[in-house]
């Protein structure tokens, strides 16, 4: 099952709100609630935001006025905004919009093959946040190369990715593979890389700069430098649709900034102040390459 389909004139979502608990499904037949499920979180992950987009534009009747929709929905996702403008440029039609996904999936089973030359048998490998199928469509950018290695006896630390908790889909996800796994909290992740129980960090992207600075959920950043300090490579998948040459670099990546209901409700306490920014950025110069669908870059 894909994490998105066109049936009956209208765009289905698995709800991911609702996983892992939960298989529920949203149904989108404007392009008012493509937006509503972009920006709630129904959906999630650059390139699958890419592909509700590219629904949402045939759905809606101006479009000029959907492309400003849903361009506003996610900021830092560059995904988004590649997929609304093939749409304007193909004539919001909807052979476009399945084209345009068919690719996407493409080029995602493409990351997989390139990215599992680099995993050798029983490594154990660690993620943060969901960069799976669900994030994709199918296949994923980051679990791409741990499904396409699967029969190499992987092993994979999963990051639970606060506030939203993205690691419980990577998890579920891995279980649906069969991939060993475990759940760890964010904050652990250091401490298995200076145990020497981290053979490399693979992570997907939301969007990078032309000098090769990544923008990925919070916490990225801070994965990346303890990879750096325990010499463990770091490792970007994404498609090349991920790449904005319009920003010199990661200084330049707008981050949008969430609810911050998303941090207290797990709590039900609300101090006077709380931010909640949904990326952060990482340097070039922590990344050891980024794995597209052509090949892998290093910055």
């Amino acid at each position: 099952m894909r994490s998105l389909w066109w049936e009956d004139h209208k765009l289905v979502f698995i709800d991911q709100r609702h996983l892992p608990f939960q298989l529920r499904f949203f149904e989108a037949d404007t392009d008012v609630r493509v937006a509503e499920a972009i920006k709630k979180m129904v959906v999630r992950g650059a390139p699958a935001i890419g592909c509700a987009a590219v629904y949402g534009m045939v759905l809606g009747e101006e479009p000029e006025k959907t492309a400003r929709r849903l361009r506003r929905t996610r900021p830092t996702a560059h995904d988004l905004f590649y997929a609304v403008d093939y749409m304007l440029e193909h004539g919001c039609s909807l052979d476009a919009a399945h084209a345009y996904v068919e690719t996407v999936i493409d080029k995602c089973r493409r990351i997989g093959r390139v990215g599992a030359r680099l995993i050798e048998r029983g490594q154990c490998i660690l993620t943060h946040c969901n960069a799976g199928a669900l994030a994709t469509v199918d296949w994923g950018t980051a679990l791409a190369p741990l499904r396409a290695a699967k029969d190499r006896d992987v092993f994979v630390w999963v990051d639970e990715t606060r506030p939203r908790l993205q690691g419980l889909l990577t998890a579920w996800e891995l279980q649906q593979e069969g991939i060993r796994h475990a759940l760890i909290v964010d904050n652990a992740a250091g401490y298995y890389m200076q145990r020497g129980e981290v053979d490399m960090v693979i992570v997907g992207a939301d969007r990078i700069a032309a000098n090769y600075d990544v923008a990925n959920k919070i916490g990225t950043y801070e994965k990346a430098v303890v990879a750096h300090e325990n010499d463990v490579p770091f490792y970007v998948a994404a498609p090349v649709s991920t790449f904005d040459r319009s920003i010199g670099s990661g200084a330049d990546i707008r981050i949008e900034e969430r609810d911050e209901v998303e941090v207290t409700r797990i709590f039900d306490y609300g101090p006077e102040q709380v931010q909640n920014p949904a990326f952060d950025v990482t340097p070039a110069r922590y990344i050891t390459g980024i794995i597209t669908e052509d090949g892998i870059i290093t910055p």
